[in-house]
């Protein structure tokens, strides 16, 4: 082996090609609503700037764009994905939408169409996908409640993408609800936002190289 290598030293362009080529930096692209973009936050302290110092903590390099967009839907997600795939050619990508659908109280059949668009054309791209869910409260009707919830996981299972099922696991049923949620009961506070990282993190963590 040594006396191959010394004679490829002879001719440089050989002895580059033989070299491995260095592993790209994964991109993490983050699609998601006024919780994914720091509303009525400080600039740096929500969730997306908190995965960012996890990922040095454990250093793992990568690359956070956060499109986020406070009010965004999934259909509006869905109309700025293409673009947002071309851009960056994210090797992850987060969707964190659905919230504003049913507040808004859009049929869970279009949810899920937009959901299951979004994972498949970014799969194709070649990324790996992590849904972020949401639970609606009972006083949308039982019916509505258990369609939502089964938007996330039906498409999870049938593109075979990451899921965390409730985003805001430990803060809806928490006792002290002024401290987790801002005076408008729907965007969690600062305190909030290392809870919800901790939702996200052992999912993603999975589709990291």
């Amino acid at each position: 082996m040594t006396a191959l290598l010394g004679f490829l030293s002879g001719f440089p362009e050989l002895s580059r090609a033989a070299e491995p080529a260095p592993e790209a930096t994964p991109v993490i692209l983050v699609l998601g609503d006024s919780l994914s973009a720091e509303y009525g936050l400080k600039r740096g302290t929500g969730w997306v700037a908190l995965l960012e110092q996890r990922l040095e903590q454990e250093n793992r390099v990568a690359k956070i764009v956060n499109a986020s967009i406070s009010g965004e839907t999934t259909s509006g997600g869905r109309s700025r994905l293409a673009a947002l795939l071309a851009r960056h050619k994210p090797t992850q990508l987060i969707i964190e939408l659905g919230a504003n659908d049913a507040l808004r109280g859009l049929p869970t059949q279009s949810t899920q169409d937009n959901l299951d668009w979004m994972t498949h054309s970014a799969q194709q791209m070649g990324a790996k996908v992590l849904l972020v869910g949401m639970l609606v409260p009972p006083n949308y009707g039982r019916d509505y409640v258990q369609r939502f919830a089964a938007t996330y996981r039906s498409v999870a299972t049938q593109r075979n993408a990451g899921l965390v099922p409730f985003f805001f696991k430990g803060l809806a049923n928490a006792g002290n609800l002024e401290e987790m949620f801002q005076s408008d009961r729907l965007h969690p506070t600062e305190k909030a936002q290392p809870i919800m990282l901790d939702n996200v993190w052992p999912e993603l963590k999975k589709l990291l190289p």
